[in-house]
């Protein structure tokens, strides 16, 4: 699957709505604006130091973008993000726009020029913060399966059909993002730490990922999705939470009909120093209870998976996986059938009268 823009003829736009993005769009700082926030998403500060030009006046044909739907925006703890308009008539006619610039002009160049400038400082200051955690992660890491391993397994239980819409709470370094990528239509990383979030974003950018995106968000309140998400991960998270339950509740409540929830964590274990060391508020879960939280939540479990350390020891720790599936609403399946039954003797009447 294309990480670009879809080769698909986009659906037509209506007078107003070409008018209004084409006004927008047309002005100097805030054509090159949408064409480096097509690479990139980026703060206000961002923005400054590629166009060289004044806090004030850049916000201010942000704003002008954001009004016609050009950007999107949101903010992330007290800072704000921006990036080109991925969907809707904003983003179709950014989208058209740029495809119609030439990535040689010289203004085009410069901007980029400048952007992997700031690229490379957000990269290094996110380099900073990993290693300074790495030792932690580490120490985990190595006692259970490869994390290859653990990767494949996640891979093979949500299947190689490809995916439309993904979300990935507790994102953390957004690698559940990385390997989804070429299968899905759009993926979603939310995380509470605005620096776990600055790593995720740099590896999006340096595997040059263009079909996913990260926010901060609450793993209680987890974003809505206008139509719902056909998968949501949630890795590694379950056991730094005081109400597991209610965190797949949440979760499930965003899937579409049929849509799979997919969570990995530990097998219960003895390990205490995770605790204190590491803020582990559970010892891991008892297949069981993670599979009694999805029936709560209106799932129906799909799929449990162990992964075991080879060679075992008191100090190994087993990953587990458990795969929920959102079954479609009873009501809304007995309502859609009575509309078709209905439209269907509409539809007979008048061929009668006819």
């Amino acid at each position: 699957m294309s990480l670009g823009r879809s080769p698909a003829r986009p659906a037509p736009l209506s007078y107003t709505a070409l008018l209004e993005g084409l006004k927008a769009a047309g002005e100097d700082t805030r054509l090159r604006l949408l064409a480096v926030l097509d690479a990139a998403e980026l703060t206000v500060t961002d923005l400054t130091e590629v166009m060289g030009q004044s806090q004030p006046r850049i916000s201010r044909h942000l704003k002008l973008l954001a009004e016609a739907g050009l950007v999107e925006r949101h903010r992330e703890a007290s800072w704000v993000f921006y990036r080109r308009a991925g969907s809707g008539p904003g983003g179709q006619v950014a989208a058209r726009l740029l495809d119609l610039l030439d990535p040689a002009d010289p203004i085009a160049a410069r901007d980029r020029a400048r952007l992997a400038e700031v690229r490379a400082q957000r990269a290094a200051q996110a380099q900073a913060y990993f290693a300074e955690h790495a030792d932690r992660w580490d120490a985990i890491r190595s006692l259970h399966v490869p994390e290859a391993q653990v990767e494949a397994a996640i891979l093979e239980a949500l299947g190689p059909e490809p995916i439309g819409d993904l979300l990935d709470l507790g994102t953390g370094t957004g690698r559940m993002l990385e390997i989804f990528s070429p299968r899905i239509g759009r993926g979603l990383g939310i995380d509470l730490s605005p620096d776990m979030l600055g790593v995720a974003r740099v590896n999006l950018e340096k595997a040059g990922i263009r079909n996913c995106s990260v926010r901060q968000g609450d793993i209680y309140a987890p974003p809505a999705s206008g139509t719902g998400f056909d998968a949501i991960i949630v890795h590694q998270v379950l056991h730094f939470l005081d109400e597991p339950a209610r965190a797949l509740r949440e979760a499930a409540r965003l899937l579409k009909p049929g849509g799979r929830l997919l969570v990995v964590d530990f097998a219960p274990h003895d390990l205490e120093f995770l605790r204190e060391a590491h803020a582990h508020r559970r010892l891991g879960f008892p297949a069981e209870a993670v599979a009694g939280w999805m029936a709560q939540a209106g799932l129906v479990p799909d799929l449990h998976r162990t992964l075991e350390p080879s060679g075992g020891g008191a100090d190994a720790l087993t990953v587990s996986l458990w795969l929920g599936r959102a079954v479609p609403d009873m009501l809304a399946q007995e309502k859609a059938a009575q509309e078709k039954a209905s439209q269907r003797k509409t539809s007979q009447d008048k061929k009668e009268i006819a």
